[in-house]
């Protein structure tokens, strides 16, 4: 049996910036196969793409997935012209699900452990930044649980396209 095609454009471009994980890469693979968003990310990375544990992670979702590698968050911006860039930090007011999601908003997510870089929040081009309520003294989620959270909120907004 044959998956059938993926949406012809993305509900939601989901990049992780400089990601260090394979793992965490592999299940955000997955995560673009299942629900038609496009994942970018951005170099360098912390992992060879070829690595055992994002082929294992992926499962077998790679070739469903549509996912771009690009030199420098520049580059994954101008990939994107005219999106409104959504920065997930714990360290925001705006909560995910204030959001109004609109189709090709960009949702980035930082590297683990330690976040999206100030000087990427700042970037002209980043239209909110936005946090995932957590109880008081945690310090993060796992990143494709949260980048899985707040696509699936995304996609619901917009109706579940392809679904």
């Amino acid at each position: 049996m044959t998956a059938p095609p993926a949406p012809p454009s993305a509900f939601a471009h989901v990049v992780y910036f400089e990601p260090r994980i394979a793992g965490n890469t592999g299940s955000a693979i997955r995560l673009a196969a299942v629900t038609g968003a496009r994942l970018h990310l951005v170099e360098p990375l912390g992992f060879d793409l070829e690595e055992s544990k994002l082929r294992r992670a992926g499962l077998d979702y790679h070739d469903l997935a549509v996912m771009d590698v690009h030199p420098d968050f520049d580059a994954a911006l101008a990939a994107l012209p005219g999106a409104r860039v959504f920065a997930f930090t714990a360290h925001a007011d705006t909560v995910y699900t204030d959001v109004a999601y609109r189709p090709g908003d960009v949702l980035l997510f930082g590297p683990e452990p330690t976040g999206l870089p100030e000087e990427v929040m700042a970037h002209p081009r980043v239209t909110d930044r936005v946090r995932i309520p957590m109880l008081a003294g945690r310090r993060s989620l796992n990143l494709t649980n949260a980048a899985s959270i707040v696509t699936y909120e995304a996609w619901r907004q917009q109706g579940f396209p392809g679904a």
